[in-house]
């Protein structure tokens, strides 16, 4: 039977995009992939800081990848956080503030940023909130309880062996002694010495400014506008708009969103609000450059 050469070539064509397809997709899966996506073409792009903080490794993973990418120009942090642990916080903190030296940076406030979630926020160029957002409380807390009575309740008794006058400082099991209280008060006012320090040099504060701020109060979007602890109201899309502003970036600038994980196939293909990724780096980067006929004709 004889071969029909146009739906042979097309029949070929489609087995060598079936094949590129299924390679893109086994080097994003064995690579591991990240939240933003394998390979995400854009220009300025979305990362979410969302609930307590306790773990940076993912957050601080991502800032870095986006870092290294020189076709993003500007970073949206979306921040919906209460706070949680001081060195992760500090260390998202340090993150945004190397990247700062490369790319404008604009963080979107949600429901609540506050505690470690403002002290990363002030690391940004700009920092935008609804006036009811619930944000500052520039603070530090240790808290812990006391089972003393209860364990003679229980007919229990605690039996401790230590080195160090100080190595169980803070037992729940017994009262603690003056001299420990003192201790535990000098390591919680070192830090609270460092976010003042953070939040005065980075939002323009005299250390009387911040003294009169701080102390753990929170404070709504309105509130916080008036202490100068943000810089504007706005939601998402303000903060996006923002951002390609400053870095100069037009108003229709592909944005690279945070998604949920996708099929291989899925994620090297299509962004989350289903443009063509793929589309958009060959129309950016292959621009007047001698490349495959049938790459032009692709339009998923």
């Amino acid at each position: 039977m004889r071969r029909h050469p146009i739906l042979f070539s097309f029949l070929f064509i489609f087995l060598i995009l079936l094949f590129f397809a299924v390679l893109f997709g086994v080097v994003f899966t064995f690579s591991g992939g990240d939240r933003a996506g394998w390979l995400p073409f854009g220009d300025i792009a979305v990362v979410e800081i969302e609930g307590p903080i306790f773990d940076s490794t993912e957050i601080i993973r991502e800032l870095h990848r986006y870092g290294e990418n020189d076709s993003i120009k500007a970073l949206v942090l979306r921040i919906d956080s209460p706070g949680g642990a001081v060195a992760p916080s500090q260390e998202i903190f340090e993150e945004v503030k190397k990247l700062r030296k490369n790319k404008k940076i604009v963080v979107s406030m949600g429901t609540v940023a506050a505690s470690g979630a403002y002290y990363i926020a002030v690391a940004a160029d700009k920092i935008f909130a609804s006036p009811g957002t619930i944000t500052g409380s520039i603070g530090v807390i240790m808290e812990s309880m006391n089972f003393q009575e209860l364990l003679k309740w229980a007919r229990l008794e605690n039996r401790v062996i230590k080195s160090g006058h100080f190595k169980d400082v803070g037992s729940p099991f017994r009262e603690m002694l003056p001299e420990e209280r003192a201790y535990l008060q000098a390591i919680l006012d070192n830090m609270y010495a460092q976010f003042k320090q953070a939040v005065a040099e980075n939002r323009g504060l005299s250390p009387e400014q911040i003294d009169l701020i701080a102390e753990g109060k929170i404070y709504t979007g309105e509130q916080a506008m008036n202490q100068k602890l943000i810089d504007g109201f706005g939601t998402l899309y303000d903060a996006l708009s923002e951002a390609k502003k400053l870095a100069g970036l037009p108003e229709d600038a592909h944005v690279i969103w945070p998604r949920e994980k996708r099929l291989p196939f899925e994620s090297f293909l299509f962004d989350s609000t289903g443009k063509n990724s793929l589309e958009h780096f060959v129309k950016k980067y292959f621009h007047g450059q001698d490349m495959p006929v049938w790459l032009y004709s692709l339009s998923f």
